[in-house]
């Protein structure tokens, strides 16, 4: 394997120089060894070693133990912070996430215990040596997502390993090998005992990754769409126009509200914003998601827009995933994209400080005029504000003019 020679992976050596000088075993392991193999750049590296936690936090002053039952440290390398994880088997899984108890083990069993073939690898960096124990060196080679072992009993151990399975395979455009597919069908309704929380962790990486149509077919395919949400409508007949709407968006990464509008958009406001809350979305990432939602039918009305409407639009921050969402939409439904150009072409032409300027009147402004506090107050301040993005106005005493006569 060719070396990285990043400050993370530096780091990494020398923490487990420290391990190794001390009479320990120490393993890179998992996706950092995978992506490794496939010449991607990791995020971070994971150690394993033979040593037990209290053995790790002896040599590393620096340490937290945030998953010592599970024989998980937290240490720090050169200001740099790796999860050192003592070879372990799982006991049972009783809650369908988490392993009653561990058992410290050799390698060789802590490799079978893993998820899925690619990710039970392990990496000896001073010797440039892969060990694979599950074949999973031949899997990563035939591109294949393969669990380790009988595909129920993982996905049982873990059922949020099933929208796992999907993540990797659209991440890195590999196949979900035949047996572990079948199992995903099968088990796909124990997605609904999984945490809403991790269900959208899995789910935003999913459908915000360059490889976000072939997840989505494969929720759909799997039957995993179904199950991410209790509020998901299970007679979604708009699926395929979704796969290719979510395939139209932007090439690369975007952001989590426009890829999730894009599968959700034909659903009402309603539905859509118990979607966002049944996923536990942030109160910021559900309105995004609400307003594109509910923007894109007013937005392909472009031509029976006012100038205030479309004003309103662009000032808000969504306006860029908007319109990506509408030339989406368009491709989606074989429409030429024509609407997006003008659209486009007539934002354009707005000068920036007509956007969203400061209103020419404010509601002291209207009270000194002998309007009374109340709903009334509010209906005539946003009628003159339309009035002046409308350029029906074009100055305060004009404007003020406008209120009296609305009043």
């Amino acid at each position: 394997m060719k070396k990285n020679e990043s400050k993370l992976w530096d780091a990494a050596l020398i923490a487990m120089k420290k391990l190794r000088r001390s009479g320990h075993v120490a393993l890179l392991a998992g996706g950092c060894v995978r992506d490794r193999l496939l010449n991607r750049t990791p995020k971070d590296y994971d150690i394993v070693t033979d040593a037990v936690p209290d053995r790790i936090c002896e040599l590393f002053s620096r340490s937290r133990r945030v998953g010592a039952k599970f024989g998980v440290v937290l240490v720090n390398s050169s200001g740099h912070d790796f999860e050192i994880a003592t070879f372990r088997a799982d006991g049972r899984y009783s809650d369908g996430r988490r392993p009653d108890e561990v058992e410290f083990v050799a390698a060789d069993k802590d490799a079978r215990r893993r998820d899925f073939t690619i990710n039970g690898l392990f990496y000896d960096p001073f010797e440039d040596e892969v060990i694979d124990y599950v074949a999973g060196r031949a899997d990563i080679d035939a591109g294949l997502i393969r669990t380790i072992g009988d595909p129920d009993e993982r996905f049982a151990e873990d059922h949020l390993r099933m929208l796992r399975a999907v993540r990797f395979s659209a991440r890195l455009g590999f196949a979900i090998e035949e047996k572990t597919f079948a199992a995903v069908e099968r088990l796909a309704g124990e997605l609904r005992r999984i945490s809403p929380e991790r269900i959208w962790m899995e789910l935003e990486q999913i459908l915000t990754g360059a490889g976000r149509r072939m997840g989505w077919d494969l929720l759909v395919g799997t039957g995993l769409r179904a199950h991410l949400s209790n509020v998901w409508p299970t007679d979604d007949q708009d699926s395929g126009r979704s796969a290719h709407r979510v395939a139209a968006l932007p090439t690369g990464s975007v952001a989590a509200p426009l890829a999730l509008a894009s599968v959700v958009c034909h659903h009402s406001q309603v539905t859509v914003k118990k979607i966002c809350h049944s996923l536990r979305l942030s109160n910021q990432a559900t309105q995004s998601t609400l307003f594109l939602t509910r923007s894109l039918p007013e937005l392909r009305r472009f031509d029976e827009l006012e100038l205030a409407d479309i004003k309103l639009l662009l000032a808000n921050p969504g306006w860029s995933s908007l319109t990506d969402l509408l030339r989406a939409d368009l491709r989606a439904c074989g429409e030429p994209e024509e609407l997006y150009d003008r659209v486009m072409a007539h934002a354009a032409a707005i000068p920036e400080d007509k956007v969203d300027p400061t209103p020419f009147v404010t509601g002291d402004d209207l009270c000194a005029c002998g309007m009374k506090p109340g709903p009334r107050l509010g209906e005539v301040l946003d009628a003159v504000f339309r009035a002046q993005l409308n350029e029906q106005v074009h100055s305060r005493d004009e404007a003020l003019k406008w209120a009296r006569s609305l009043n």
